[in-house]
């Protein structure tokens, strides 16, 4: 795979340290932010060379003591991030756009301009904390404003993810190896979900601020965490494990029912997985160790049997 050039790693970065809710060692940033060296002094002095850059930029990018072997974790203040309100009517911030819309310089420095007020190019369905910096990846993702709306006002939102109409209330929105993800209760499932952003069929509705009820004490992180074959920048494949009856039970409460397609002889279950990351998901078939088995597709088969091969010939697998 193609290594990102500086330009998106430092995007990346930019996004990884805003969505952060703690600081964040230059570890989990390496594992977050796609093009890092992976020796300790080049990862260190790349990362040092983007943290100037940013702070040159005006990012204020903060340095905090953390409980850990680097000791300094990093993070950027949204509070110091977002412009405040402007306090724009929606007829005030429609001329706005339908002026700079209908004049051109050869150069899109009123898009930039508008991208700087928050709006980018689009109306604005609510006033919202207005960004200082243009984000490249947020083109194209007409639903992620409506989603940082949604948390920000505490509301539900309704959408179209892979065909299926879903009723979110959303916890966060979280970043990680250059895609945005929605971490939330699927009232319909009756369940945490995580879905991705870019894979949102057209323009969520979001509904009265307040509207949101999530569970008491839901752990968005803790959500986000889980799954990691759904993380990975490859296409989606459906993934049907077999798992027998003596880890059944754990890894339905797990996955969820929904997960289930097939229960079989002697209560064992086959579950369907949605993957982007074949090796995160052969890692979690393989922690199961003789418990589970993929059934298909067989490419996916084929992965997990040549782990297991390559574990033969040095010896057996790691205990």
């Amino acid at each position: 795979m193609a290594q990102p050039d500086r330009l998106e790693r430092v995007t990346d970065l930019l996004l990884v340290l805003l969505d952060a809710s703690r600081p964040l060692s230059l570890r989990e940033i390496a594992d977050r932010v796609p093009g890092y060296p992976d020796g300790h002094d080049a990862r260190r002095q790349a990362f040092e060379r983007d943290k100037r850059l940013l702070r040159d930029e005006g990012v204020p990018v903060l340095a905090e003591s953390i409980d850990a072997e680097e000791q300094v974790g990093y993070r950027v203040d949204p509070d110091a991030y977002y412009l405040p309100d402007l306090g724009l009517e929606p007829d005030e911030q429609a001329a706005l756009n339908l002026a700079v819309a209908g004049v051109h310089l050869g150069e899109p420095i009123g898009r930039e301009a508008l991208s700087k007020l928050g709006m980018g190019g689009q109306w604005p369905r609510r006033r919202a904390p207005l960004p200082l910096v243009d984000l490249p990846l947020v083109d194209g993702l007409p639903a992620l404003p409506v989603l940082f709306d949604a948390v920000r006002s505490g509301a539900v939102v309704r959408f179209s993810y892979r065909g299926s109409p879903r009723s979110v209330d959303v916890a966060g929105i979280r970043f990680r190896g250059g895609h945005w993800y929605a971490v939330g209760q699927d009232r319909d499932r009756g369940e945490a979900r995580t879905f991705r952003v870019d894979r949102i069929d057209g323009l969520p509705e979001m509904g009265e601020p307040g509207s949101g009820e999530l569970p008491e004490g839901f752990d968005a992180d803790g959500v986000f965490g889980r799954d990691p074959w759904r993380f990975g920048s490859g296409d989606a494949v459906e993934v049907d494990v077999a798992v027998d009856a003596a880890e059944a039970s754990r890894v339905v409460t797990e996955l969820g029912t929904e997960a289930v397609v097939a229960r079989t002889d002697g209560g064992g279950v086959v579950v369907r997985l949605v993957v982007t990351d074949v090796e995160a998901l052969t890692s979690w078939v393989l922690d199961l160790l003789d418990h589970a088995e993929v059934v298909r597709p067989d490419d996916v088969r084929a992965a997990v049997v040549a782990r297991l091969e390559a574990f033969v010939t040095v010896g057996g697998p790691p205990r």
